[in-house]
């Protein structure tokens, strides 16, 4: 099973307390949170109460830390902690955890290392270091202790500091001479049990001794037991320190051993190198059972119990990270490597499962650790969190398994017959008067059974429901000039009645990402308005030369002019600006002098000076003549965006049309784009003719029927023709789906 979460939504109501990988038991309690990088760390907690949950921290290399709950696929809490990228974290409470980044290293390899301490609930971070972090040699790991009392932090090339948790000061900062640490790992055993017993024992004994023997037969026993176990609390959570040893190996592979108990640490046992082995690059510990990963790929297990080892190569190079699975007697061993990871057995020293990259994955793993008993969860360089069973191969899941706080609407879950179907039945009902709808979990209900609902509000709805992008451009372009086409055609008839003449209303404008398919008023304000941001925040030559083209070409001969005659003396152009900003000036509408320019725009585009010669066409007002040499060259975005803001409405058209044509040809093959065009200019059978063409019946039928509700379309044989042909062929295939699923 693969669980993968990309684009998480947001969380609410969601749990907030968090256990370590020891498998405890607690209540847990509900809070209100509010709503990717790659991923490059994560540490995970566990929590078991009615449910299970398993809640992970991911480390990002933008410096955010993301919390997620894998049950839901929901990001839980998103934290911005560091400037630099993440590059380990550690749970240190059931609420609060530690992260550290580095900075780039300066020219003396020194860094700036952040090690901050994040409570989850408030989101407040503090130094745990303190002032300590500037220009120093960076940070490669921190290791805290099983019971949460003491912080390793292991450096590059520097001795390791040992750190109080509860207290937040260091114990001790360990001498120049020792040794450079390649491996740590904290010992799951300690001496907890052992000092609350005996702790409990001496205050039972002072007790019974201050309680004479007449009152104490007369106290009840349960009393005296309450009593106790409110002082043995009390005591335990201020002063008891539980002895904790850790174990560590250097760059020859020699294994030491620390004990930390309060503010003593003592040396212990030396273990010599394997032979086998070489550098030691990481260390698991469980129960009676230490594996140890080197540089070469070779996985050493030590039985601690029998005094035993045995060594496995691997042959998969450096082994990352090794993790144990979470639960008593659970010896499963999880291993990184560069390429891929392993699930192995430690009982029977033998593996389980394997992933590699470009075998059966295409994705690297950048971390992992284990989700449950049974289950792993990696960090991939794709920026996405996998949940994947023991086996580690992928399989879908189902939907129902996930505990999302609101109903999915994604019609692409289904069949595609299915969702295909369901899209029609949701556009048009022809058999019906009213729309209905025995649909359950869609939050659009009401608004698809509104009766006063148009057929194109329909469409649009459908598509962004659909996720249908180029569903959604096209009503909305059909939308918007089917309407304006709509109320033309009223005025029209309104003016020929006799009625005072009035212009369409042009107060909704099509959104300005449609570029050429606007109108042409409000094309031609938005690009006046781009020329003039782009002249405000002009800082050379070449960037003012293009603001005088552009401003030639949208007809504001005036400020152009100005921008000409701003050229420095000392510039290369300055004589033909100084004379083109002449010519702009003085140029007449005389016979004489436009047969001239025109001659010599003419001259100049047959000997490649394209550009000069359609703005000497534009200067004398000859822009539909330019229009043709652009296209005629292959220019034709340029030609149709000239159209859009020189020409009037009817040569603008012929432009257009000749645009739309070329586009439809075989060799450029652009008919949808082509359909947008022709949208924009009115010719609705056109349109419809190619959608037809095409097999886009259902757009087609709903488009006519459309055409024919605004009234800018006549019902004749024609469009009976063209709307009754896709409406037969959609009944004949539900028809068909009805008697195959029957």
């Amino acid at each position: 099973m693969q669980r993968t979460y990309e684009d998480p939504l947001a969380l609410n109501n969601v749990l907030c307390y968090f256990l370590t990988l020891s498998w405890l038991l607690c209540d847990f309690s509900r809070s209100d949170i509010d709503c990717w990088n790659c991923v490059t760390h994560f540490s995970v907690r566990h929590v078991y109460a009615l449910l299970f949950f398993c809640l992970p921290i991911s480390g990002t290399s933008n410096g955010s830390v993301l919390v997620y709950n894998l049950t839901s696929g929901l990001l839980h809490k998103e934290l911005s902690v560091h400037s630099c990228e993440v590059r380990g974290l550690e749970w240190v409470s059931l609420t609060s955890f530690l992260s550290f980044a580095t900075s780039s290293p300066n020219n003396m390899g020194l860094v700036r290392n952040e090690l901050q301490h994040v409570d989850l609930p408030t989101g407040r971070c503090f130094a745990f270091r303190g002032e300590r972090g500037n220009d120093e040699l960076p940070i490669e790991m921190i290791k805290v202790s099983h019971l949460k009392q003491y912080l390793v932090v292991v450096f590059r090339d520097k001795p390791l500091e040992l750190w109080d948790i509860r207290t937040g000061t260091l114990l001790r900062e360990m001498a120049k001479n020792f040794p450079t640490v390649t491996a740590l790992e904290w010992s799951p055993s300690h001496n907890l049990k052992s000092l609350k017993k005996k702790q409990i024992a001496a205050r039972e004994a002072m007790a019974r001794q201050t309680v004479s023997d007449a009152e104490q037969s007369s106290v009840e026993s349960s009393v005296i037991s309450l009593l106790q176990d409110a002082e043995s609390k009390s005591e335990t959570n201020q002063a008891i320190s539980a002895r904790e040893h850790f174990v560590f190996t250097d760059t020859d592979g020699q294994v030491y051993h620390i004990t930390v108990e309060g503010n003593t640490v003592k040396d212990g046992a030396r273990i010599p190198p394997d032979g086998s082995m070489g550098s030691i690059a990481c260390i698991a510990w469980k129960g009676d059972t230490l594996v140890l990963g080197d540089v070469d790929g070779n996985l050493n297990f030590w039985d601690l119990k029998a005094r035993l080892s045995r060594g496995i190569p691997t042959h998969r190079g450096w082994v990352k990270k090794i993790r144990f699975a979470p639960g008593k007697g659970n010896q499963k061993l999880l291993v990184m490597y560069a390429d891929g990871a392993e699930v192995w057995d430690t009982k029977e020293v033998q593996m389980v499962s394997s992933m590699r990259f470009g075998r059966n994955v295409n994705y690297r793993i950048l971390d992992i650790d284990w989700c449950t008993s049974d289950k792993v969860v990696l960090a991939s360089d794709d920026g996405c969190i996998r949940v994947l069973e023991m086996a580690m191969k992928s399989a879908s899941y189902r939907m129902d398994e996930q505990d999302l706080t609101d109903p999915v609407w994604c019609p692409y879950l289904l069949l595609p017959r299915a969702a295909l179907t369901l899209k029609a039945f949701l556009l048009l009902q022809p058999w019906s008067g009213t729309f209905t709808m025995d649909i359950t979990q869609v939050d659009m209900k009401s608004v698809l059974q509104d009766p006063e609902l148009s057929l194109l509000q329909r469409c649009l709805l459908i598509s962004r429901l659909f996720g249908d992008e180029s569903d959604l451009n096209f009503w909305t372009v059909a939308s918007h000039y089917l309407q304006l086409f709509a109320q033309a055609r009223q005025l029209s008839v309104i003016t020929e009645g006799g009625s005072e003449e009035t212009q369409p209303s042009s107060q909704n404008h099509l959104d300005i990402c449609h570029d050429i398919l606007c109108e042409s008023s409000y094309f031609q304000k938005s690009q006046l308005d781009r020329v003039h941001l782009q002249e405000v925040k002009r800082s050379s030559y070449e960037h003012t030369k293009k603001c005088a083209d552009q401003l030639l070409l949208l007809g504001q001969t005036d400020r152009a002019v100005q921008l000409l005659l701003e050229t420095s003396a000392d510039n290369p152009s300055y004589y033909c600006d100084s004379l083109k900003a002449c010519l702009v000036t003085t140029i007449t509408s005389s016979g004489p002098s436009q047969s001239t320019i025109k001659l010599v725009a003419t001259n100049m585009i047959a000997n490649g000076k394209l550009a000069e010669g359609v703005q000497l066409l534009c200067l004398i007002d000859k822009a539909a003549d330019a229009c043709r040499y652009l296209q005629t060259y292959g220019e034709w975005n340029r030609a149709a965006w000239l159209a859009k803001v020189r020409l009037n409405s009817a040569e603008s058209s012929d432009v257009l049309k000749r645009w739309a044509e070329h586009l439809c040809s075989p060799q450029v093959n652009q008919k949808s784009k082509a359909i947008m065009v022709l949208l924009s200019l009115g010719c609705f059978y056109k349109v419809g003719e190619m959608l037809h063409s095409m097999r886009y019946f259902d757009r087609a039928a709903l488009f006519i029927e459309a055409c024919l509700k605004y009234g800018v379309m006549e019902a004749n044989d024609s469009s009976n023709i063209l709307f009754c042909g896709p409406v037969i062929t959609l009944n004949v295939s539900y028809v068909t789906k009805d008697s195959v699923g029957a």
